[in-house]
């Protein structure tokens, strides 16, 4: 009798360098518009953290209101989350991550919960240095409200109806230079290999990472005239570098070879590379980068790239001296000063 035949076992998937599959980082299907840019910004989320070997349950996830702020249900379903209300996920990112300073943030946000009602937020958020990967899904309209102008949209860019923007727009980046930002970047969503190689970089960073990443909305954007479709955004991204990163827990960073480079070390021993691509361009130099930032416009270029990086400013929570612990691990004696501290800090008060 012939032996009966066995079902070769499935091969065991494959794992990042703390033993975990892919699929812990993902999360519910997208309700998106069919090739919305916010869709492959989600996808590099999940490599990137996947890549870096975090722990799903030790992210804690932020939004507002808008397109943008419901994508956190399409990653990282095993991670902590909070959908804000319009403009002020910075306050629960705050809030959330000075009491737990264990947690790795990341918020995500559009141009309108970021650039309109939410700028007072973000203008202390980001002067702050608070921990936290602040993505800014930037599409130009408020695509939940019929494809509005937003403080993003380009002076003289069209809406699919015809009208034009006559306001100067704010750019995100440049803003976020000025108020002290410690990592600063720009991407483009049709860019991923770059935006992944930020994203990586950016959870690595131990201060605020504003990633503004040009996202069109495929139902209200993408039309001719229209900046922030995908063939204007593919026509004018203009990287100001190739990046290479290299977390602590590996070695060698092959993409990018030594030459013409600068490298930038992070206090846990992760490195950036940045190689040239034809333009002076030192992500190191605040005044540099905003000069820089400012002549683009007149040049119709999108610059993308890590603009400016520096990693040596303080956290919200080094800068105010506050436990590395979590705050609900605590006993109560150190939760709950004494008579005597109370004294001492009424005393101090007179």
């Amino acid at each position: 009798m012939s032996a009966t035949p066995t079902t070769p076992a499935a091969p065991a998937p494959k794992t990042n360098h703390i033993g975990l599959p892919k699929a812990h980082y993902e999360g519910g299907k997208s309700t998106l518009c069919l090739g919305c840019g916010h869709d492959v910004i989600t996808k590099q989320i999940i490599n990137a953290f996947y890549k870096m070997g975090i722990e799903p349950h030790k992210v804690a996830k932020f939004s507002g209101i808008g397109c943008s702020s419901k994508t956190p249900a399409y990653f990282l379903n095993r991670a902590w989350g909070f959908n804000g209300v319009h403009g002020r996920m910075p306050s629960a990112a705050t809030g959330a991550l000075v009491a737990d300073p264990t947690l790795h943030g990341i918020g995500i946000s559009g141009d309108g919960d970021t650039a309109s009602i939410g700028i007072g937020q973000f203008v202390h958020l980001v002067r702050r240095n608070l921990p936290l990967v602040y993505i800014i899904e930037d599409n130009g309209v408020y695509g939940l409200t019929k494809g509005q102008f937003s403080a993003t949209a380009d002076l003289g860019a069209k809406q699919k109806g015809g009208a034009v923007n006559e306001f100067i727009p704010i750019d995100c980046c440049s803003l976020a230079i000025e108020l002290g930002g410690t990592f600063v970047a720009r991407s483009f969503s049709g860019d991923m290999k770059q935006l992944q190689t930020i994203l990586e970089a950016a959870i690595a960073h131990k201060g605020t990472s504003v990633i503004d990443v040009i996202s069109p909305c495929v139902t209200f954007n993408d039309h001719e005239g229209s900046t922030k479709s995908y063939k204007y955004s593919k026509e004018h991204e203009t990287p100001v570098h190739e990046i290479g990163f290299v977390p602590f827990f590996e070695e060698t960073l092959a993409e990018i070879p030594a030459g013409d480079t600068k490298d930038v070390a992070f206090p846990d021993g992760s490195v950036l590379r940045f190689r040239g691509v034809g333009r002076d361009y030192d992500p190191t130099d605040r005044d540099k980068a905003l000069k820089t930032i400012h002549e683009s416009h007149g040049k119709q270029e999108i610059l993308t790239g890590i603009l400016y990086v520096d990693p040596s400013r303080p956290s919200l929570s080094e800068t105010l001296g506050a436990t590395a612990e979590s705050l609900t691990t605590l006993p109560p004696e150190k939760l709950r000063p004494g008579r005597e501290a109370l004294d001492e800090i009424m005393e101090s008060l007179r």
